[in-house]
């Protein structure tokens, strides 16, 4: 289920200044928004089968970044945002009582997003929930934040690929089925005709993770368009929650798109 929530940019709180790298921060608001509602937290889990005995919870969401329709780059990685509100989709695959959990907890909501050198502050002026797409086994898509995809070298280092890397095909494939199995409690088993087909030269894009402090680590991830071939039931999952990795972070956010 995917939410389009309109925010309010109020310039006289901290100013218009955001940090090119606001998606983490983007992150942990939200799991500082879902943790505010524990209880309600737990049981909309609980009630969509995705809470193990062992408390282990799956990471069942993305989100886009922000829709800034005029804004201007600054030195030092900073972003003006010029125009006073802008659109941030966040979508779920959780269906049951979704609709309303996340409606009251993010409804009227003042939140910034920043850093230590520029925050902006907003206001939730809308939230609208978004029809999902018609799923096909054949859909084209649009990233509306970064792919992620890695595959590891032998070693603890991570190789991140494009879409146009042979192995990145394997690797969104086997995150899928993992995504399925956490989903349904079953392996899938059924038509794997799976194939992406490129529509433009991917953009590198590389996001750091906690900026600025001892933890931070970074990720890179690819803007593009492509065509993919692929059963509906995992395009659902791979719509809904991220397409490849790191989807709770903010990767892998897609539109549809005409070819």
């Amino acid at each position: 289920m995917r939410f389009k929530l309109t925010l309010e940019v109020n310039k006289t709180a901290f100013g218009n200044i955001l940090p090119i790298n606001y998606q983490y921060e983007q992150s942990a608001l939200i799991y500082r928004i879902l943790g505010q509602a524990n209880l309600e937290y737990s049981t909309w889990l609980h009630d969509n089968g995705f809470e193990l005995e062992s408390g282990k919870r799956f990471k069942l969401f993305t989100f886009s970044r922000f829709k800034i329709e005029k804004r201007r780059i600054l030195p030092e990685e900073r972003l003006q945002v010029l125009c006073n509100t802008v659109e941030w989709q966040i979508s779920f695959l959780p269906e049951k009582s979704t609709e309303k959990f996340i409606q009251g907890l993010f409804v009227n909501q003042v939140f910034e997003i920043g850093d230590k050198k520029s925050r902006v502050q907003f206001h939730v002026q809308n939230i609208e929930i978004l029809p999902n797409p018609i799923y096909k086994e054949k859909m084209c898509f649009n990233t509306m934040s970064p792919m992620c995809i890695s595959v590891r070298d032998g070693s603890r280092t991570k190789d991140y690929l494009s879409l146009a890397d042979p192995k990145a095909k394997g690797a969104i494939l086997n995150g899928l089925m993992h995504r399925y199995q956490a989903v349904y409690g079953k392996s899938y088993v059924g038509n794997l005709n799976f194939d992406i087909i490129l529509l433009n030269e991917p953009k590198p894009v590389l996001i750091k993770i906690k900026a600025d402090t001892k933890e931070q680590t970074k990720v890179k991830g690819y803007m593009c368009k492509f065509e993919v071939q692929a059963p509906v039931e995992l395009m659902k999952i791979g719509y809904e929650s991220g397409w490849g990795e790191e989807g709770s972070v903010g990767f892998g956010c897609l539109e549809e798109m005409e070819k």
